[in-house]
């Protein structure tokens, strides 16, 4: 059984507080869009993909508990956009919460314009709208595992693959099973997987707090590594391939993710290793055109110079401290693995496009 980050039924969302892992393990309640906010703000919960569901849950919860009904079916569509509207601010640089919010607030508006509409019908729709994404994003976390570890597979002359993994892309980022993690869950599956090396990721320790603890808890054969050490594991420890997340791939294939992503490609093309990217394609954003127009968010310079409230740095240094960064797409040598299959960069936005379409 894979960890949970969410647990949600109707009325009702608890999300694990991903800040107390691995030491401790809490689930704190999320009963209105501000709670979200708060919690993915503060990145109790984290990953693109569980931002977007837990922010449309939470809206969902607040709407079943009543709010927005007061002015009539108007009044609730006001809500409604008002309140995607500050979800989306809580954290810009992933674009699954902000595709989210534009696809759910045309719903709304739809919704809404049909003559037999009412406030009841409108909640009603919108509530079976956010808990019809959390089941799609497991569906389509599943088959992103499936045909990454097929892909990666056959592109191998071995029979047992070692990946190497930058942040936390699991159970704990999405609605459950992964995305980059589920390809390397489906390895293990099939039998096909040697072993894992995981990056601690500072500043914030995704790898080392998040990542470890799921392999660990999966009994997956996996090794923690600095980041400074991604190199010489390349050059050593006979790694297969690489796989990451992604926040927000754009129409060229670029792709911004974990901060230090870069420079694991950079390694990856060194050293002859395929790099793959496995997101989901409500993480593709084809209104931008490359990586150069994303909006990068910068974190509080307190996780770079604190460790549990502890400072570590001098006193009076500055900080930079971008939460992403941006990986070109001729890096991208393995492929974007998606649910609806496996692309070179080159291909996404023709496949994305096909798919919209319905071909």
């Amino acid at each position: 059984m894979s960890l949970e980050a969410l647990r949600y039924r109707r009325g009702s969302l608890r999300v694990l507080n991903q800040l107390l892992l691995p030491q401790r393990s809490r689930y704190e309640e999320i009963g209105s869009v501000r709670q979200g906010w708060e919690a993915i703000r503060a990145m109790q919960v984290r990953g693109a993909p569980a931002i977007a569901i837990v922010g449309c849950l939470s809206l969902a919860v607040e709407l079943h508990g009543g709010a927005g009904m007061g002015q009539g079916k108007a009044g609730l569509e006001t809500f409604i956009h008002d309140s995607l509207r500050y979800l989306v601010t809580a954290r810009p640089t992933a674009v699954n919460m902000a595709r989210a919010a534009e696809e759910l607030g045309a719903f709304a508006s739809q919704e809404a314009q049909r003559e037999e509409a009412t406030a009841e019908s409108l909640r009603e729709s919108v509530i079976q709208w956010a808990e019809a994404m959390l089941e799609k994003d497991l569906r389509d976390n599943r088959s992103i595992g499936e045909h990454g570890a097929r892909h990666l597979l056959q592109a191998s002359p071995q029979d047992k693959v070692t990946v190497l993994t930058h942040c936390n892309t699991g159970s704990l980022a999405t609605a459950g099973y992964g995305t980059a993690l589920g390809v390397i869950r489906s390895l293990h599956a099939l039998g096909c997987l040697e072993h894992v090396y995981c990056t601690e990721t500072r500043p914030y320790n995704q790898g080392a707090r998040l990542t470890a603890y799921e392999l660990v808890y999966e009994h997956i054969p996996a090794t923690l590594i600095a980041d400074s050490m991604v190199s010489v594991a390349m050059k050593e420890k006979g790694v297969s391939a690489v796989i990451v997340g992604a926040d927000r791939v754009v129409a060229n294939g670029d792709t911004a993710n974990k901060v230090g992503t870069y420079q694991v490609a950079i390694a990856a093309k060194h050293h002859g290793i395929p790099f793959y990217v496995a997101a989901p394609s409500t993480s593709c954003d084809l209104s931008l055109a490359e990586g150069a127009e994303i909006v990068i968010e910068e974190r509080p310079s307190q996780e770079l110079t604190d460790v549990n409230g502890v400072r570590i740095a001098a006193p009076g240094i500055g900080v930079w401290n971008p939460a992403f960064d941006v990986t070109p797409h001729e890096l991208i040598t393995g492929g974007i693995i998606t649910e609806l299959g496996v692309f070179r960069p080159e291909e996404l936005r023709e496949a994305l496009t096909r798919a919209e379409k319905g071909e």
